[in-house]
């Protein structure tokens, strides 16, 4: 028995590339197209007129609303059409806010020392722009003082009435008591 001696696992397949994100050249179904681009007249053409421009052009046809009736189609080079877009599509991303929630965590028998440190903590994230999520924490048998963390939250949205306003009042969800506040300044 030879120990060199490569496997033979039949024939090597090619790799395949990702399907394209749009139909492109004779993979276009429709026979007439609404055609557009640079150094074009704008107008609805035949598949193989259209395909006879782009080849002349050296660009590829693009199809870039196959929805629209009769299809819309655009004379580009491809690889320059889709890092257009991707360009596009990472400066919309880029300019998206994220919402930013920040959480801070009360007991239901917090102390008034506590209340005001974690309020100046709350009064910065708002001024910031980030929304505030606060909740009381019942451990064990302490659900039995849900009254007091929900008073507990109240004084808080109403120590940050000034500079935020309640999204969400106290609710209960299992163990913990929350209540959203939101800077004043934002939409929704």
């Amino acid at each position: 028995m030879a120990l060199n001696k490569p496997l033979n696992r039949g024939p090597r397949l090619p790799f395949k590339k990702k399907e394209a994100e749009h139909n492109i050249n004779q993979f276009i179904r429709a026979t007439e197209i609404r055609l557009v681009g640079d150094n074009v007249e704008p107008g609805v053409y035949s598949l193989r007129d259209a395909l006879a421009l782009a080849e002349e052009q050296e660009l590829d046809l693009v199809e870039i609303s196959p929805n629209a009736v009769p299809p819309v189609c655009k004379i580009t080079d491809y690889n320059k059409f889709i890092y257009e877009q991707k360009k596009k599509l990472k400066e919309i991303k880029s300019n998206a806010k994220q919402t930013v929630i920040k959480e801070i965590r009360f007991g239901p028998n917090t102390d008034d020392h506590d209340f005001e440190f974690k309020l100046k903590h709350a009064i910065k994230f708002l001024e910031a722009g980030e929304k505030v999520r606060a909740y009381v924490h019942f451990k064990g048998r302490a659900i039995v003082y849900k009254e007091q963390g929900e008073i507990l939250l109240l004084r808080f949205a109403q120590a940050l009435e000034d500079i935020g306003k309640v999204e969400q009042l106290p609710k209960l969800e299992g163990k913990r008591m929350f209540l959203t506040v939101t800077p004043k300044g934002a939409k929704k």
